[in-house]
């Protein structure tokens, strides 16, 4: 009967070292596939920031990750962005030389987004025929590929908002787009930060989980009024801070009719509503850390809850820095890159309260 015990004892130990190998290579896998997708989202910026998005006026999903090759290429690719408005309105005098500098940001931007389709298919691929995905993670993960596909169509009905009739693309499928590449980065997340060790420190209050799910939403609601500024342009006007146009409450936020398409397509509302929420979020994650640290001090909720309140902070600063300086590229991709590790940060906090995923196990013990 020893024996017996003895040998399922090293069964379940032996399961449990493969288990733990398993969610360290997933773990791994998701790590770099965020780290990917935050390059695409810095360079999806780049290309807003530039006015590169409209350079490539086709989606070849294929063919287009080979960019030309000799002058008669570039030529031909040239002559297709002569014929939409952005060229013929604002670039009639760009030449070949200059087409090259936003077509490369472009190009690159999505050279990413098919990488990112490998990086995630094909080891989710082997994973899945090796036994190393546990079965309830295979159709979230498998959702999370099929919404990354979805993107790929977004990105096109984008892009082609800005090919006929707009100098630009729309600010409402500019801010779809950027929306659905971070809950894309959120499920990542997620599921990584689901699958890691965790502590067993009970939360600060029993509403802690809750209000760290506010936070991760009022940081993904920034970066969705982040996208409305960045396709109306707002940021190159109303360069002051803390008072905007003169005033706390500037005038003109309801000038457009219907009042409600303000919120949307007027540049000083949409400007002034992204300044209202980011003071809301910098309140929410500062209450959040006091009431923390009065409860908890020495846990690690708390400890996070001050690293949330520190990242928001340096955002805060990023943001004002950007505006009182006219948008440099540099500082607006810092600022979108602090967006990122802001939301990243509030999504693995939110998981940190539910604890690592049960394990998924085959043995049974029989008496």
């Amino acid at each position: 009967m020893a024996a017996t015990n003895f040998t399922t004892e090293q069964a379940i130990l032996k399961e449990v070292a493969r288990q733990d190998r398993n969610r360290r290579a997933i773990r791994i896998w998701l790590a770099c596939v965020l780290l990917v997708l935050f390059a695409l989202v810095l360079v999806g910026g780049a290309t807003r920031l530039t006015n590169s998005g409209l350079s490539i006026t086709q989606w070849q999903p294929i063919h287009g990750v080979i960019p030309p090759l000799n002058a008669q290429e570039w030529q031909d690719e040239f002559d297709l962005y002569k014929r939409i408005p952005q060229f013929q309105i604002l670039n009639k005098d760009m030449t070949v030389e200059e087409f090259k500098s936003i077509f490369w940001w472009e190009w690159a931007h999505r050279l990413l987004a098919r990488t990112i389709g490998v990086i995630f298919g094909l080891p989710l691929l082997f994973f899945v025929l090796t036994g190393r995905v546990e079965r309830k993670l295979w159709l979230p993960l498998a959702g999370i590929f099929v919404l990354g596909g979805l993107q790929g169509a977004i990105g096109w009905w984008m892009v082609s908002s800005g090919l006929e009739a707009r100098t630009d693309v729309s600010q409402y499928r500019l801010a779809t787009h950027l929306v659905t590449a971070c809950l894309i980065f959120a499920a990542c997340m997620w599921f990584m930060r689901a699958l890691s060790p965790h502590s067993n420190e009970p939360p600060p209050t029993r509403h802690s989980a809750k209000l760290a799910g506010l936070i991760a939403f009022m940081a993904l609601f920034q970066i969705y009024l982040g996208a409305l500024v960045a396709g109306l342009d707002a940021g190159l006007s109303y360069n002051t801070w803390p008072l905007m146009d003169g005033a706390v409450v500037p005038s003109d936020l309801f000038i457009q009719s219907p009042g409600w398409i303000n919120f949307f397509e007027n540049p000083k509302m949409v400007q002034f509503v992204h300044r209202l929420g980011a003071y809301a979020l910098f309140a929410i994650v500062a209450i959040n850390m006091i009431i923390s640290l009065r409860a908890a001090a020495q846990t690690t909720h708390a400890r996070r809850s001050v690293v949330l309140f520190v990242l928001v902070l340096i955002q805060a600063i990023l943001g004002i820095s950007t505006l009182l300086l006219h948008v440099p590229l540099d500082l607006a991709l810092a600022h979108q890159a602090g967006a990122l590790i802001v939301f990243g940060f509030a999504i693995a906090n939110w998981r940190g309260f539910y604890g690592e995923l049960p394990r998924q196990t085959s043995i049974v013990v029989r008496d």
